[in-house]
């Protein structure tokens, strides 16, 4: 019996000059915040023209891998858990978008992580970081009655307890979806007086961690998130 055919997939030259720029980031051979190398002298390396050598450039760049600015050389990122979520950041709104179960998944998830992350503020939290909590709250009260101001200090409070936890990931997941769950941000949130919930319920939040109370701070921030998760919506 005869083998089937096993076809050979020509690849782009670009592809081929990816990879080899890849390498030489992975390989430690260019470093977070070195200078790629000229477009001329990468295509005297790898003998290809311009255009492959820009588009290979272009794909490191969309991977956040280099940034580019005009008139300048590309430079290598530093890769971090934020910057990781930042690239996927259209991409998950847009999943977010086009599907009211992902949205219901995301709340959930939302819960998950936050309850944990209460959980480990309330063994970890200095004096420091509840001064820090009280002060975000006492930002977000004076911003009654403007939005944007409330919501974005709503967010800082949960990030901050994310913080405590000292894992840079945690803090990026923290970040990234409650950026995503801000697109669905409804008015309901200042204008039918639910704002003074949300400050009642972050009080005894903070007065929980303060006790260095694990279960109370679970509950506690738990029955937050339970009732305001009906605040974002389609």
């Amino acid at each position: 019996m005869t083998q089937p055919l096993e076809q050979i997939v020509r690849r782009k030259l670009s592809d081929e000059v990816f990879d080899r720029l890849e390498r030489m980031i992975t390989s430690g051979e260019l470093q977070p915040g070195d200078e790629m190398p000229s477009e001329r002298v990468l295509m005297e390396r790898f003998g290809v023209g311009r255009p492959a050598i820009r588009e290979a450039m272009q794909s490191l760049a969309n991977k956040g891998l280099v940034s580019i600015s005009h008139g300048e050389r590309a430079k290598v990122l530093r890769l971090t858990a934020k910057s990781i979520f930042r690239q996927v950041d259209l991409t998950a709104k847009i999943m977010l978008s086009q599907s009211a179960d992902s949205l219901e998944h995301l709340k959930s998830a939302r819960i998950f992580f936050e309850r944990g992350m209460a959980r480990e503020a309330a063994q970890r939290a200095s004096v420091n970081d509840i001064a820090d909590l009280r002060n975000i709250i006492e930002r977000q009260r004076m911003s009654l009655g403007r939005a944007e101001e409330f919501i974005d200090a709503d967010m800082e409070f949960h990030t901050r307890i994310a913080q405590i936890s000292g894992n840079p990931i945690y803090v990026a997941v923290s970040e990234a979806m409650l950026a995503w769950l801000k697109e669905y941000h409804t008015e309901m949130l200042i204008w039918t007086g639910k704002e003074k919930f949300t400050l009642a319920e972050h009080d005894e939040i903070v007065d929980r961690l303060e006790a260095n109370d694990v279960d109370g701070s679970e509950t506690a921030l738990l029955k937050h998130l339970e009732r305001s998760r009906a605040l974002y919506a389609k």
